[in-house]
């Protein structure tokens, strides 16, 4: 089987669509409907909802999964997303995992689901998240309806080797096995049993001698129900074992230490999964890397396409989707230009803007002439215009997501009995006793995880409150607008832990200004100029570090993002919640797996 990784596997491509004159939609791929034209939804609640036993199989549980081959127009899920507002858990949350090879548009889906205006209310946060053509996860946040849908844009294989999640039930909507047998294949078929939970409910239209078959050849239970409208027969299946009847379970006590960008992620995860936290901050909100008056929100370039391709495209689509949607007040300005600083730059900028890892709109190769147009400078290079990348204001995003904070140092953490954590001071004093705390605290983790091998980077950044930037810019350093002025550096200095003021920094950020931007470094020339100097952390590898300590049970790190926090800290701290409930990840298995604060150690038992 290809590796779900592999960047040859380049299987994703949009839906070609015909539409008939009552507007409905076929697939000209496959040359297939997407849903019964006598009734879709209808079809959908007959096939799916009651062919999975629902509402009755989600009764009293506290989380319900459902996976689904084939996500199409989305109707399906809208099928069971009014279901379970009608009469889902109180308390229950709803995980839907979806599969889709070739994906619709928003604007088609919104087409074709107008069929029914009795989903617009529904359909409309649906619609305004709907996933990209970028190879990869996407996530729709639903809280309102304590729900999150995420949509596997690839080839089925590959989707089901990287999802962590195992369904409570199936819904089987590819298109017909005569039109489309790979995504009926016994191949698919095992791994539809290994993700399934005991006693999983299978659901689909067709009753192909080939997938029954397939189907029992893999131990689900098998059964031949009636059809819906002109098909005679359905198909329903089960895998065996009893599903396991949760009583309601009492929520856990969270700690968040940091009130930076990936302390107030935690905050807003742990939110919208309906659990209010215990924020701790030692200084103040933003006070370490986070508290600058701007900040780029843009992806790591990696021409590898690999495990950190993987996870920094997939962090930048949520992230935009989580700021556009949340915090459009945050958002300075859109598009960022990233110069060319190497001779091997110009042929990595060719492999990302072509990798199907990112929306084909998302960037753009420029020559020296287009860059110097772009940035109102006389460019002497050329560039990739990343066309929805964003400038953004911290204290925006922080204010909007971080709840009350208690001020005070966290100096230890001990485990207690009942399998509880104490947050002690410098004094031994204990702040607080929860059931798990996550460690989010920037450069200052190292003192509470000194067995990782966190790195400390100072950076100092200058800006001034006035003049205008034409455009954002990163090259070796970087120049970002902000409310009332520029942002423009930084140093980087690795192992310094100092945060004092040092004027000579700002001179080497002007110097590095005027190499990149000359025409704004003159603009800028004899302005009053402000400086911060904070404190970020890295690791070796550059990855961030994210999931359990081991041998440490509710003990969790959010840390190392490096200079990336506004981008990752999202997508990770949602990952973190999936982890602190029992749900499945957001994150594909081989991007979790290369987070894990466990790797420094498996390393280094491998070279003993």
């Amino acid at each position: 089987m290809t590796s779900p990784l592999d960047p040859d596997r380049t299987l994703v491509s949009p839906a070609r669509l015909a539409w008939d004159q009552d507007g409905f939609p076929r697939s000209e791929t496959y040359g297939d409907v997407y849903f019964s034209v006598a009734d879709g939804l209808a079809e959908s609640r007959a096939v799916f909802l009651q062919g999975c036993g629902l509402p009755q199989a989600w009764a009293d549980r506290s989380q319900f999964v459902v996976a689904e081959l084939g996500f199409g127009t989305g109707l399906n899920i809208l099928a069971l997303l009014q279901l379970w507002q009608a009469e889902g858990p109180a308390t229950g949350h709803l995980h839907i995992f979806s599969i889709e090879a070739h994906p619709l548009t928003a604007e088609e889906a919104k087409r074709a689901l107008s069929l029914w205006p009795e989903l617009a209310d529904l359909s409309a946060p649906i619609i305004a998240q709907w996933p990209g053509q970028a190879r990869g996860f996407h996530r729709i946040d639903l809280p309102h309806l304590r729900a999150v849908i995420d949509v596997a844009v690839m080839e089925v294989e590959a989707a089901l080797t990287s999802w962590t999640g195992f369904a409570d039930a199936w819904f089987l909507d590819g298109f017909s096995p005569a039109v489309n047998p790979q995504m009926w294949r016994d191949e698919v078929l095992a791994l539809v049993a290994a993700r399934s939970a005991p006693g999983a409910r299978l659901a689909t239209f067709t009753v192909a001698g080939a997938v029954r078959r397939g189907l029992a050849a893999q131990g689900f239970n098998v059964d031949k129900r009636p059809g819906f409208g002109r098909k005679r027969e359905r198909l329903e299946a089960v895998w065996p074992g009893l599903a396991q009847i949760e009583s309601r379970k009492v929520a856990p006590t969270v700690a968040v230490i940091g009130a930076g960008i990936a302390g107030a992620a935690l905050v807003r995860a742990f939110s919208h999964a309906g659990l209010a936290v215990h924020l701790f901050e030692a200084e103040q909100t933003g006070a370490g890397a986070s508290g600058n008056p701007s900040a780029l929100m843009t992806p790591r370039l990696d021409a590898g396409a690999g495990v950190a391709g993987m996870l920094h495209a997939q962090a930048y689509r949520h992230a935009l989707r989580v700021y556009h949607h949340e915090t459009p007040q945050a958002i300075l300005a859109e598009g960022v230009m990233q110069l060319e600083t190497a001779p091997a730059d110009s042929r990595r900028f060719d492999i990302v803007a072509e990798q199907d890892l990112f929306e084909p709109q998302d960037f753009k190769r420029l020559d020296s002439a287009q860059s110097g147009e772009r940035l109102g400078e006389t460019a002497l290079v050329g560039g990739l215009w990343m066309a929805r990348a964003l400038s953004i204001e911290p204290s925006s995003i922080l204010k909007a997501w971080l709840g009350p904070i208690t001020q005070g140092a966290v100096a230890s953490l001990q485990r207690e009995p009942e399998d509880q954590w104490s947050l002690r001071d410098g004094q031994d004093k204990v702040l607080d006793t929860v059931d798990q705390v996550f460690i989010a605290a920037g450069a200052g983790a190292s003192a509470l995880l000194s067995d990782l091998p966190f790195v400390p980077v100072r950076g100092q950044a200058s800006w001034t409150d006035s003049g205008a930037l034409h455009t954002a810019a990163a090259w070796g350093g970087y120049a970002v607008p902000t409310r009332s002025g520029v942002l423009y550096g930084a140093t980087h200095d690795r192992g310094e832990t100092q945060t004092d003021i040092r004027p000579e920094d700002n001179d080497r950020n002007r110097a590095v200004l005027e190499s990149g931007l000359p025409i704004l470094a003159g603009q800028l020339e004899g302005q009053a100029v402000q400086a911060r100097a904070s404190l970020r952390a890295t690791v070796p590898d550059q990855l961030p570090v994210v999931g359990q300590i081991p041998g440490h049970p509710g003990l969790m790190v959010l840390g190392a993002l490096g200079s990336r926090g506004f981008t990752l800290a999202p997508l990770l701290a949602e990952h973190l919640v999936a982890v602190s409930f029992g749900r499945p990840s957001p994150l594909p298995h081989a991007v979790i797996k290369a987070l894990e604060p466990g790797r420094f150690a498996e390393r280094q038992r491998r070279r003993s």
